[in-house]
């Protein structure tokens, strides 16, 4: 049985279960503009192994440019849970600030993907544009 984690957005409003069966390997950032101005680190997730526990109706989707990411928040306290990926739309990334006992600080080096220049833009393939570090003090 896959492990599964509990999440949530800040008021509570819309809870979900996600399950993790490759644990936090696949943890990144982007540098598109709307992911560089969300700042959120992202763990990816099969359109399957999230499920909407409560508050499906406090979802709210936003989407931009190619109209192909779909970006969902809570429509009471603003914070941005999960989207449905523009380089795979068969996969969700899910905010892993909103799960249960984890931090976006807990990853001292987070991989930053090219989403300035994206593989759908270009037709090159995906690159890496950074690591973003974390150094506790």
């Amino acid at each position: 049985m896959t492990p599964s984690i509990r999440g949530a957005c800040h008021c509570g409003a819309v809870t979900f279960r996600l399950q993790l069966p490759e644990g936090f390997r696949d943890v990144r950032r982007c540098n598109c503009s709307f992911c560089r101005m969300r700042g959120a680190v992202a763990i990816s997730a099969k359109l399957d192994e999230i499920e909407i526990l409560s508050g499906e109706d406090r979802l709210t989707l936003y989407q931009f440019g190619s109209r192909t990411a779909k970006h969902y928040f809570c429509a009471t306290c603003g914070i941005y849970t999960h989207h449905q990926r523009r380089s795979n739309p068969s996969l969700y990334g899910v905010n892993v600030a909103c799960l249960e006992g984890v931090s976006p600080f807990d990853f001292t080096e987070v991989p930053v993907n090219d989403g300035v220049d994206h593989p759908a833009d270009t037709g090159a393939p995906a690159r890496l544009a950074g690591i973003l570090r974390y150094q506790p003090v």
